[in-house]
């Protein structure tokens, strides 16, 4: 006797033979009845995004080299570029498929680390508080940004941006992270120091540079247990992969383009190891109050946005800060969620999957975010695969298998359990796949944000795994290419429009 979920299954696989088309080469793509519950994707395009040139690296040094002069702007804000780590990489041309478990290796490595700070195995960073920061803080300009570049094949991070450090600035590659809190940079005399891409820092060569005293404020957010060093606050930041950083804690100037922002506290890191390798430091974005958001709190009003490049464009992304950055147009507005265990993350109030049209039968208790602070489901800007619930990533997979009955299977890949093998193909038509927010909202993914290359001869997956917790991740590979603004004072998160 067919089970219940065998007869469900039955009925979507049917829904879909009816729909599905997939269009080679040879044949063109049609527009018949269902085409709304469709997107296409160019294969022929993806792959060949996948390629890096050595002059894809010399424009973006060149560029680099540019960018403590006035950068693209308007009367709302300073926005610079943000790039993929892919274009940065430069010395290391390796092939996709290398590159694609590297970033897979190092993506385990950060699921482990943020689960474990939800199970109070936590990295040390700051006490709870919602206090400001550094104080003192002046801008040149109202709003401001930076470029943003993917930090893939540097060996650390997902996404980097170039910024100055100290007086005068000195432009360092740092990580940006939005799961993280603390800002900090590898500095001399360095005792044992990872190889980035710039000179290690020298505080001795900036005219601002000046170290935190054990008996300020700004110091009683740390953990206690860094203690002092002649008379100056340490710090030290413990990850879940192995990875940490040591040092003194500052206050510094950043410079951003034309904006200088003073005061702000960083950590001067003289032991680092870790999955840095390539950028300077780490340019903590989470919710804490020793974030750099937490630090300028109502300076910016709490808001900042970001759009991660999508994936082989050679084109470029963006981090900007302040009200202004909001843009017009937002297609959806999400209500933020905060955990009293954990203030770093930014939590969304997910309550459903979609295939197609069709909103799937998944309890909302899967997403919920519980009183106690288990569960939920975070935005990360360092995570690049979305993790889901087992029991709902199963039933979203199995949807979406049923919406792809034409196009030829490929076997599992790394985490990936679902691969199709499109080689030869030009085109082919896939189901789309949406999110379900509280309140409405849906987000419709692009076809490359959730049917991703994994080499370099036509073997896609679908870029989804299974949590071995109750904790679900929004990755970097679903957010590329969308408008992302946050929104803090008034606790929500936005979407769109798909500009980037």
């Amino acid at each position: 006797m067919v089970g219940a979920l065998e007869a469900l299954l039955m009925v979507v696989l049917l829904h879909f033979l009816a729909l599905a088309t997939t269009t080679t080469t040879a044949a063109a793509a049609g527009a018949g009845a269902g085409a709304t519950n469709f997107q296409e994707l160019n294969v022929k395009e993806v792959i060949a995004g996948t390629k890096i040139h050595p002059s894809q690296l010399g424009n973006y040094q060149e560029l680099s080299k540019n960018n403590d002069d006035p950068a693209e702007t308007d009367e709302w804000k300073w926005k610079l570029n943000l790039v993929h780590r892919d274009v940065i990489s430069a010395g290391n041309l390796s092939g996709h498929g290398r590159r694609f478990y590297e970033r897979i290796k190092r993506d385990i490595k950060r699921v482990t680390s943020l689960t474990r700070r939800l199970t109070g195995r936590a990295e040390k960073t700051t006490k709870n508080s919602s206090s400001s920061g550094g104080g003192g803080g002046g801008f040149e300009v109202e709003d401001f940004g930076s470029e943003v570049v993917s930090g893939m094949d540097l060996g650390s991070g997902e996404y980097f941006v170039r910024i100055g450090v100290g007086s005068p600035p000195r432009s360092q590659y740092m990580v940006i992270d939005s799961g993280s809190d603390i800002m900090w940079v590898q500095c001399q005399p360095c005792n044992q120091c990872y190889r980035q891409a710039d000179p290690v820092f020298d505080p001795s060569d900036s005219a601002t540079f000046s170290g935190v005293s054990c008996k300020s404020t700004v110091c009683d957010r740390l953990d206690r247990n860094s203690g002092c060093h002649a008379g100056k606050c340490r710090y030290e930041v413990s990850y879940g992969d192995g990875s940490y950083t040591k040092g003194t804690l500052a206050f510094e100037t950043l410079t951003f383009g034309r904006t200088v922002v003073r005061n702000v506290a960083i950590g001067c890191g003289h032991m680092n190891r870790g999955m840095f390798v390539g950028a300077a430091g780490l340019l903590g974005l989470g919710g804490g109050p020793m974030s750099f958001i937490g630090q300028l709190g109502a300076q910016i009003d709490s808001a900042f946005g970001y759009c991660l490049v999508s994936r082989g464009t050679g084109s470029y992304g963006s981090l900007v800060f302040g009200r202004g950055v909001v843009p017009k147009g937002i297609a959806s507005w999400v209500p933020l969620l905060r955990n009293p265990r954990v203030p770093t993350f930014y939590y969304v109030d997910l309550v459903g999957l979609g295939v197609g049209a069709t909103r799937l039968p998944i309890s909302e208790d899967l997403f919920k975010l519980s009183e106690m602070g288990d569960g939920g489901v975070v935005m990360d800007t360092g995570t690049a695969v979305t993790r889901l619930p087992l029991s709902a990533y199963e039933m979203f997979r199995d949807y979406f298998i049923a919406g792809t009955v034409g196009l030829p299977r490929a076997s599992g890949v790394a985490i990936f359990d679902t691969c199709y093998d499109l080689f030869g193909f030009e085109m082919v038509r896939v189901p789309t796949v949406s999110f379900y927010f509280s309140g409405g909202s849906i987000l419709t993914l692009p076809a490359r944000n959730f049917l991703i290359p994994v080499d370099e001869i036509g073997t896609f997956c679908f870029a989804f795994a299974p949590s071995s917790l109750g904790l679900s991740i929004i990755g970097n590979i679903q957010q590329e290419g969308i408008q992302i603004s946050f929104d803090g004072a008034n606790g929500l998160v936005g979407f769109g429009p798909n500009t980037c």
